[in-house]
């Protein structure tokens, strides 16, 4: 069986611009179904050639929401867990100063040290 080929047309003026109009119409209507939490194509019909995952505009409104919550909330916990290193840091600095001020007597306990076991050698 041999197919014979047709010469390819363009499309006409009015198709495109009927198709663009189509397209934008079904569009917008996602959009503001998106943005408002419309529900989907059954009450819109400018909708029936999309696929399901256009089915429904509230659940994706609801995972918006859902995730703006929980961003919410974990920009929280950030700033709990900035103010515990904040905390954290001030005490190890506090601890730091205190060690630092107790440093002559751990070298002089250090010197004792040596000369206790130098004397317990000598014995």
């Amino acid at each position: 069986m041999v197919e014979t080929a047709k010469k390819a047309t363009e499309p006409t003026q009015v198709d495109i611009t009927g198709l663009c109009q189509d397209v934008f119409s079904k569009m917008a209507t996602y959009l503001t179904g998106e943005l408002t939490g419309e529900t989907g194509p059954l009450g819109s019909p400018g909708l029936t050639g999309f696929s399901p995952p256009f089915l429904c505009f509230k659940t994706t409104s609801e995972d918006y929401k859902l995730l703006e919550n929980m961003n919410k909330l974990t920009s929280l916990k950030y700033l709990e867990m900035k103010d515990i290193a904040v905390n954290i840091s001030r005490h190890l600095k506090a601890l730091d100063l205190k060690r630092a001020a107790l440093q002559p007597y751990m070298d002089q306990i250090a010197l004792i040290e040596e000369r206790v076991a130098a004397l317990e050698q000598a014995a």
